[in-house]
């Protein structure tokens, strides 16, 4: 079974009296525990079709299945819920709240979810990324890495079968871009998440199993890392 099955995805945009289409006719699908990247050039659909694919946005035709549920027909509230239950988050610019600890950032899904042990958890996932002496520390004061290990510590809370990465290491440095991803690797496998990722970075694209190349919104090939 798959854990998420794209077919024939379409998505335009009305712009004044223009359709534009950001995205056409995309099928693919991934297996539980799979890792998957997603290239091409900016401007080629790469991060539309990563949010379609985690629930985030709405597509005009074709169909998303995530986690054996079909999302096209959800509303707003039920794919709230499907994410907050099946899915992390990995951004190039980390998001995380800056009036609150690194702690306190990674125990917003933990708290979301009524969990008790939430500032264990937390903590022991802050561990696991090498901050243990950082929890306490805001995001102001963290370095770009820092922040990132926080935002990964985040998205693993409330562990997920499913993690997006939108060009997690963009807007780091190469040595710690690459600290990160081996951190993001390494969880994935520990907890056996299915990882989708787009990125620029053909080496790290390589580091998947599966990798789909886009470019003017279309599906150009799919290739094995």
């Amino acid at each position: 079974m798959s854990i998420l099955k794209v077919q024939n995805l379409t998505k335009t945009y009305q712009s004044g009296n223009r359709k534009l289409t950001v995205l056409e006719n995309v099928s693919f699908e991934v297996a539980p525990g799979d890792t998957l990247a997603i290239v091409g050039p900016s401007g080629s659909g790469k991060t539309t079709l990563l949010g379609l694919c985690a629930g985030l946005d709405v597509s005009s035709g074709g169909s998303v299945s995530l986690n054996g549920q079909a999302m096209d027909n959800l509303s707003e509230d039920q794919r709230a819920k499907l994410r907050n239950d099946s899915v992390g988050f990995i951004f190039q610019n980390f998001q995380l709240l800056p009036t609150l600890t690194a702690l306190e950032n990674v125990m917003v899904p933990l708290e979301l979810k009524k969990r008790k042990d939430a500032r264990s958890k937390a903590t022991e996932l802050l561990e696991k990324v090498g901050l243990g002496d950082r929890i306490t520390h805001y995001p102001t004061q963290l370095s770009g890495g820092e922040q990132q290990r926080v935002s990964i510590a985040r998205a693993f809370a409330n562990e997920p079968k499913i993690l997006f990465a939108d060009e997690p290491t963009g807007n780091l440095d190469t040595e710690t871009g690459e600290m990160i991803e081996n951190l993001i690797f390494q969880l994935n496998e520990e907890e056996g998440t299915t990882l989708i990722l787009v990125t620029h970075d053909t080496e790290l694209a390589q580091r998947t199993n599966q990798i789909i190349h886009i470019k003017g919104g279309k599906l150009q090939e799919v290739t094995h890392g």
